[in-house]
């Protein structure tokens, strides 16, 4: 392992700690960047990045070349992660301690997050003085705050054989303790938030909030082999984009677009199901001068990457693994394809990625599906509905994908920063 290798992996933990809500992740990708709002009073210039917001939990971000005209390159991942979500009016009280009524989101695996010291982070929305504009704040209050207890196994002798947990009565964290007399304990979360922001209960509308495991990433194994981390999926891609975004210096316009409730379907305002990204492109390609018919070409001849996490060989279950085509951590960046289209990619598609690779020497492997066990999807299928160019589903391979807790090779990350690099550099 180089230098680069190990400093490359450290950074996406240090990214990945300070990233513990979508709006989090946005805020630091805005910021990774010297990019102004596309909307801004000096235009669309060359040579400089840009960001549009996709309602606080996506963003895209967009670089423009030295000669504009050039080549379109994308390349997309996800902000989202499977969690706990907190409901509205959420204290419960019962036998004296008090819970948050929570929700799962997104296909998470369900018994990791028990036992964990939790907090939360999210948006808080409040009074303001224009009711159609109401103030948004950011939260994480990055301390221990709540747990999702385990029954001890002398009460449940089987948890051994597996157990379901289920969701309304197994899964809400534990956040105080409560003698049944206080009037304030039906406030506690707002009083919580309220002290946090500094600002007035009364004054808090609404909130988005989630759970998140407050143990930090850390590189483990013999001569620090392995990066183990919350959120890897996808946040290990958003790094590898941003990061690749900001060494372009070329020409054309270079895209990373990062949407939100990919975990949930994508079928939103801010995910890769909306027409969002189709409609800032189109806004940018006009404004620097080209006709409708030169965006569509524009669009046609344009390449993409979908960016996300890929199934590794397990250690314990390799017999879940496709027999031919089974990435290991630290292997490389992982090319996945899938006959059902569940992954964008085409033959073109793929020789092009793999030449990038040949070209620069970038460690690369092949993921398929094993055909008894259909897997997930990803944001390019999706993507390429509403923005009709080649795509190509790639991605760094992990164990334990939807833990609270998911394990990679510490070099993958390199080498998936490398080939978007690449990707961006023609």
């Amino acid at each position: 392992m180089t230098f680069e290798e190990k400093s490359c992996a450290e950074d996406l933990i240090s990214f990945i700690n300070r990233s513990t809500s979508p709006y989090h992740v946005v805020e630091q990708s805005n910021g990774a960047l010297p990019a102004v709002p596309l909307f801004g009073a000096e235009g669309i210039r060359a040579r400089q990045c840009y960001y549009f917001p996709l309602y606080n939990t996506g963003t895209l971000i967009i670089s423009i070349g030295e000669n504009p005209r050039g080549p379109l390159r994308i390349a997309c991942a996800h902000t989202d992660f499977p969690c706990l979500r907190v409901k509205p009016n959420p204290v419960l009280k019962e036998h004296g301690y008090g819970k948050l009524n929570a929700e799962v989101y997104g296909g998470m695996i369900r018994n990791t997050w028990m036992d964990r010291p939790l907090s939360l982070a999210g948006a808080v929305a409040l009074r303001s003085n224009d009711v159609f504009a109401p103030t948004l704040r950011l939260v994480d209050f990055r301390r221990p705050l709540m747990i999702v207890p385990n029954l001890a196994i002398h009460m449940n002798r089987k948890v051994n054989e597996g157990v379901e947990l289920k969701p309304q009565k197994d899964l809400l964290p534990l956040l105080f303790q409560s003698d049944g007399e206080g009037e304030d304990d039906a406030q506690k979360l707002l009083n919580l938030l309220a002290e946090e922001l500094d600002v007035q209960a009364e004054n808090i509308l609404s909130y988005d909030l989630n759970a998140y495991p407050y143990e930090q990433g850390c590189l483990l194994g013999c001569e620090d082999v392995f990066l183990s981390s919350p959120r890897l999926d996808n946040l290990s891609s958003v790094k590898a984009c941003l990061d690749a975004l900001r060494d372009f210096d070329g020409d054309g316009i270079r895209v990373a677009a990062f949407f939100d409730n990919e975990e949930v379907g994508s079928r939103t305002k801010q995910g890769a199901g909306s027409t969002a990204l189709a409609m800032i492109l189109e806004h940018v390609y006009d404004v620097i001068g080209l006709e409708r018919r030169e965006y569509l070409a524009k669009i046609l001849e344009g390449f993409c990457l979908s960016v996300d996490v890929a199934h590794a060989l397990h250690p314990n279950a390799p017999e879940k693994a496709d027999p031919t085509n089974h990435p290991l951590l630290g292997g490389g960046v992982v090319l996945k394809v899938a006959s059902n289209q569940s992954y964008a990619g085409d033959p073109e598609a793929f020789a092009v990625v793999a030449g990038l690779c040949e070209r620069d020497d970038i460690p690369y492997q092949v993921f398929t599906n094993h055909s008894d066990a259909p897997g997930g999807a990803t944001l390019g299928s999706i993507l390429s509905t509403q923005i009709p160019m080649r795509t190509m589903d790639i991605g760094a391979p992990i164990l334990g994908m939807h833990s609270a807790r998911e394990t990679m090779g510490t070099t993958d990350q390199m080498a998936l920063t490398r080939l978007i690099r690449s990707f961006f550099s023609v």
